[in-house]
């Protein structure tokens, strides 16, 4: 079954056929729309991008209880309900298109989000998520379902962005590795703090489409520029490669799933230069890859059969000490 609901504000219902506001929010459910209760268990997806991976969201459906699977967009289509149906044996699925701040305190948005046995935030632009959601009730909604109901979370892409305490804000534009590592105030570097608080991501930036879109650089400007602008003494980056997902329990121990890697990323200390208009020089950022069936643990921030390395920029340049920065 599938049923669609688009909510909008009239502005006269005389004048309808001109002047009726753009609809606030879209929903639309496959499965039963009826709210069901399961038993869940806590966990989170950080998925690169790209092609989806169907074991990521097996995963969030196995820990949902075959509950109901909310994803939440401010752009895009219904096109993950017949799919995530189709993974496991479930409830429902059920998509939100939230397209502004009116309709995230919508007390029906808000809702389904709350009664939701698993949520995962799907790719487009993060600036909408932040200027749409943070600090509203799906913010709120978002936090209850993680922490209090302790149910699967995940997003991709943009969606992934948002997850960790610190992230790429994309309120100007997408900035690139070159961009950023020749000037790390670039005017596309746009950071911003505390939006989601999710478990075993506080001190965490992410980034994804990782290896495709070469952003390893830009990954270390912006642990550079975190800590040159005292937003934190010390913080970690992760980044995941597209067509893969790193599954995240509540101890912290995380498994990859998918085609490509991850790599998780510290900073060390206060970088060399970090100014205006200078190429970054910031060197001995420890990275540790995740690749094949290696592994590695959030909490202890520590990895088994993977790749450790160390990341130097030195004028702008990124070096590795095993000869790659991938």
């Amino acid at each position: 079954m599938r049923e669609k609901v688009v909510v909008g504000i009239l502005l006269s219902l005389v004048y309808l056929p001109l002047f009726a506001a753009k609809p606030a929010y879209e929903y639309y459910v496959v499965g039963d729309p009826a709210d069901v209760v399961t038993s869940t268990t806590a966990g989170t997806v950080l998925a690169g991008g790209g092609t989806d991976v169907a074991a990521a969201f097996q995963w969030m459906i196995n820990k949902s209880g075959g509950g109901d699977f909310v994803v939440i967009r401010a752009t895009g289509t219904d096109a993950y309900n017949p799919w995530i149906n189709g993974l496991g044996t479930i409830n429902s699925v059920e998509t939100l298109i939230i397209k502004s701040r009116a309709a995230a305190s919508d007390p029906f948005v808000v809702a389904r989000i709350q009664n939701a046995e698993a949520v995962f935030i799907a790719g487009g632009d993060q600036s909408d998520y932040v200027n749409f959601w943070k600090g509203t009730p799906v913010e709120d909604a978002i936090h209850y379902v993680a922490n209090v109901k302790q149910a699967p979370v995940g997003g991709t892409s943009a969606g992934l962005a948002i997850l960790g305490q610190f992230f790429n804000s994309g309120q100007s534009s997408s900035v690139t590795s070159s961009q950023a590592l020749a000037n790390p105030y670039h005017r596309y570097v746009t950071l911003d703090r505390d939006f989601l608080n999710i478990a075993n991501l506080g001190g965490v930036i992410t980034d994804s489409h990782f290896v495709t879109r070469d952003r390893m650089g830009r990954l270390l400007v912006f642990l550079a520029r975190i800590i040159k602008d005292g937003w934190a003494s010390s913080v970690r980056g992760i980044g995941v490669d597209e067509a893969t997902a790193i599954l995240v329990e509540p101890n912290g121990s995380a498994t990859r799933v998918g085609s490509g890697a991850a790599y998780f990323v510290s900073s060390n200390g206060t970088p060399a230069t970090c100014v205006s208009g200078i190429p970054l020089t910031y060197t001995g950022l420890a990275t540790y890859k995740v690749s094949g069936a290696a592994t590695f643990n959030l909490a202890t921030w520590t990895g088994s059969g993977g790749t450790a390395y160390t990341l130097n920029v030195n004028g702008g340049a990124v070096s590795s000490s095993n000869g790659s920065i991938y």
